[in-house]
């Protein structure tokens, strides 16, 4: 911390402190074996020691509590703290002493003090004592601007400030990725790193949706009737360790079958972590906006609403599409089912599906088999649209396991 001093000599005194939670004891025990020169000497000064741990003397941390020897450090997201005393060290009695506390950022000028009250009087040797609070919002350099002024016994109006300078450090490294599946769901992988020096406990992290979305959290094991943390019990993150949180968010049902107001949907929400360091100060950060690219489907969407995960070789076995008009017109659709080397469609290619309206959607019962073993891709689907003769493909809809029914399950 920083301190211009006044050059002119005022009745008053400006004492600004910055407040913190003491830190346990530390220190440096010695030892040495019994057969050793110093013998037990070394072990009988340490259990004498009231600083150390009975039991465990030799342990570096101790049972006792120190105060901070320094500014320390300040992370974005913690609050500010800080005491302020106005001592008058004079012999006289001084008037109209009123003290104002801000806080200048890169952005803005915050006014801190608890009151803005003017002090009637203050006799020699008493003080005004306040203390103010901030919670921290921006990086970067911050400056803590004390300024008092007064009037003496003589009428003569004094005024002095002092600036108290300190930066604001990123406690926390946050990276996003975004996965769009094949329905209208996105999963969110959100990196979060401790990049202090000291460990966090993780209190809670989660994620705020837009108004078009529902979250669920993927971040627990249903174990019984509760859910266990993917993280352990003690949701601890150690200095540069780097822990991932996945979320599943869907759209809510009145915008479910919008797919048109869906696909341009890119703000998804923000994330809110909140944490815990050192003897229990809290610190909090929520994320800007979180953005995604907008998925491309095009015109028309096809997805799959159903599909066995095995079927038999050479046996029909039934799909079930969707088809979404994502396109701002209507379309008229005529469904053709081309065979690959391994998947065979049933049924009549060249069906008319009739008008689909925009952002309409419809479901479309199909059946195939197949007569290849293994893992097989579905392809072959068609769509074209007679009014404007425009032709959608669709290869690599999805993929099923074909099995033998009849192959020996003997080795």
């Amino acid at each position: 911390m920083e301190v211009n001093q006044a050059k002119q000599e005022h009745l008053l005194a400006l004492k600004v402190m910055r407040l913190t939670k003491p830190t346990l004891f530390t220190n440096m025990p010695v030892t040495c074996e019994d057969r050793d020169l110093p013998g037990d000497l070394f072990g009988r000064l340490m259990k004498e020691d009231p600083s150390t741990i009975k039991g465990a003397e030799a342990l570096m941390l101790g049972e006792m509590l120190t105060l901070p020897q320094n500014f320390g450090n300040i992370f974005l997201g913690e609050t500010f703290s800080s005491y302020i005393s106005v001592h008058n060290d004079s012999t006289q009695e001084v008037k109209d002493i009123l003290v104002k506390a801000d806080l200048q950022t890169s952005s803005q000028r915050l006014n801190l003090s608890a009151s803005n009250n003017t002090v009637t009087e203050l006799k020699p040797e008493s003080c005004i004592d306040d203390v103010i609070h901030h919670e921290v919002k921006e990086i970067g350099t911050h400056i803590l601007v004390c300024a008092v002024s007064y009037t003496t016994q003589a009428g003569e109006k004094l005024y002095f400030r002092k600036f108290f300078k300190f930066q604001v450090l990123k406690p926390l490294d946050v990276k996003t990725k975004f996965y769009n599946a094949e329905t209208d769901e996105v999963f969110l992988e959100a990196q979060i790193q401790n990049i202090t020096t000291s460990p966090m406990f993780m209190e809670k992290v989660s994620l705020e949706p837009s108004m078009m979305y529902n979250v669920t959290e993927l971040n627990t094991v249903e174990t019984g009737d509760e859910g266990t943390s993917t993280f352990g019990k003690m949701s601890y993150l150690q200095p540069m360790d780097t822990r991932q949180y996945l979320y599943c968010l869907k759209p809510k049902s009145e915008f479910a079958e919008k797919a048109g107001v869906i696909k341009g949907v890119t703000v998804i929400g923000k994330l809110d972590i909140v944490w815990k360091t050192n003897l229990g100060e809290k610190g909090r950060l929520q994320t800007s906006q979180l953005q995604r690219m907008a998925p491309g489907y095009g015109d028309v969407r096809l997805s799959l609403e159903m599909i066995p995960d095995t079927v038999n070789l050479e046996e029909p076995f039934d799909i079930t599409c969707k088809i979404t008009n994502c396109s701002e017109r209507t379309m008229d659709l005529v469904l053709e089912m081309c065979n690959t080397r391994s998947i065979h469609w049933c049924g009549v290619s060249g069906r008319q599906l009739g008008k689909v309206s925009p952002s309409a959607s419809l479901s479309l019962p199909l059946k195939l088999l197949s007569s290849v073993q293994g893992l097989q891709s579905i392809s072959g689907l068609r769509l074209t649209d007679t009014f404007l003769k425009r032709t959608y493909e669709y290869d690599d809809i999805a993929q099923v396991c074909v099995v033998c029914p009849y192959m020996s399950r003997e080795s």
